[in-house]
């Protein structure tokens, strides 16, 4: 079977509450980045180990939950408060009750944890990278460190994150980075998020060590950036009931693809398949792996022009670069989808 290690510090307990003819009805499950990520992962048969600490009274339930699902869990046990959140959904949108990211990771379960995540992700040879709910669980050097151990080993590896997490990653080296718009936004790497924006700082995260670049843009087109240059890719239009965990579900769905062999240029439409799949319903990670694989035969790619990038200013000048005029005048149509 296909296998991915999940490299997930502090996942979170949820606790949501729903509206139910005869009252409330209240569901718990295993949340957190890199749980939406193995959920999916899982859907798509893909084996899948995580790593992590999992904290005080609600790790154990933690522990219970996520093995319940499937999933095989190398857990670094210890006292504390742990990572959990309770919210309120019963008037049709989350009101967050309770949110608490739980106590920083000690030393010692730490250099455990990296013990752990480094011997499993040699193992499996694919890698993903995700983050804790707060700022506060571990250092940001980490990511650093264990993308550059993972490669040095032969694994890949592929993250989701942003912030000083994203540039640690980068300085160990990547295979594929996910990250959103909204974050490149967030983290001072474009101004505006135009298409010409996001493709520079694509090409800058590219330079700085991410082999393969993806831009989520909510339900607009994601652009891939590889050697071969930019994709544009294009989900099916779908019916939102939540959009909580497309992101994730999409970064499994490219990892699941990887470790059946596909480059990240082939894997891309079945991540979009699945992240466009999971906003259709409130489980998030969730999907019919049937489902997205047809969907998957619905999603548009085409080549997206580098002169693009050319759309700006001349220095001094006030005008668009001929490149960018040039650009701008290519034709909308589409050339049939790529497989």
């Amino acid at each position: 079977m296909d296998e991915v290690m999940i490299f997930a510090p502090a996942p979170t307990l949820t606790v949501t509450v729903e509206d139910h003819p005869d009252g409330s009805d209240v569901h718990v499950h295993a949340g957190g980045q890199g749980v939406w990520q193995a959920r999916m992962l899982r859907r798509l048969g893909t084996k899948v180990t995580m790593c992590s600490v999992l904290t005080g009274e609600t790790g154990r339930i933690l522990l219970h939950l996520l093995r319940d699902e499937g999933l095989d869990v190398v857990a670094i046990e210890r006292e504390g408060r742990g990572s959990a959140y309770v919210h309120d959904r019963r008037e049709g949108h989350r009101v967050a009750v309770v949110e608490e990211e739980g106590d920083p990771i000690g030393r010692h379960e730490l250099d455990e944890l990296y013990g752990a995540a480094l011997d499993a992700g040699l193992a499996a040879q694919l890698a993903i990278l995700s983050g804790p709910s707060g700022e506060r669980a571990l250092p940001p050097d980490t990511y650093r460190r264990l993308a550059a151990d993972l490669r040095e080993g032969g694994a890949r590896v592929v993250v989701d994150l942003a912030g000083d997490r994203l540039d640690a990653a980068l300085a160990g080296g990547l295979d594929v980075l996910k990250v959103s718009d909204e974050e490149l936004r967030a983290d001072g790497r474009v101004a505006e998020a135009s298409v010409p924006a996001i493709m520079r700082a694509m090409r800058e995260l590219h330079a700085a060590g991410a082999q393969t670049v993806i831009v989520s843009r909510s339900a607009r087109p994601l652009i891939l950036l590889d050697d071969e240059g930019f994709l544009e890719v294009t989900p099916p239009e779908l019916q939102v009931a939540d959009t909580r965990g497309a992101g994730d579900s999409l970064t499994a769905g490219v990892a699941a693809a990887m470790a059946r062999g596909e480059t990240p240029r082939e894997a891309v439409t079945l991540g979009v398949a699945a992240g466009a799949l999971n906003v259709t319903r409130h489980g998030l990670g969730t999907g019919d792996a049937g489902a997205i694989a047809r969907l998957r035969e619905a999603v548009v790619v085409r080549p997206l022009s580098d002169a693009l990038t050319a759309e700006v200013e001349q220095p001094n000048t006030g005008r668009v670069s001929p490149d960018g005029l040039a650009a701008l005048a290519e034709p909308e149509e589409r050339p049939e989808e790529e497989s």
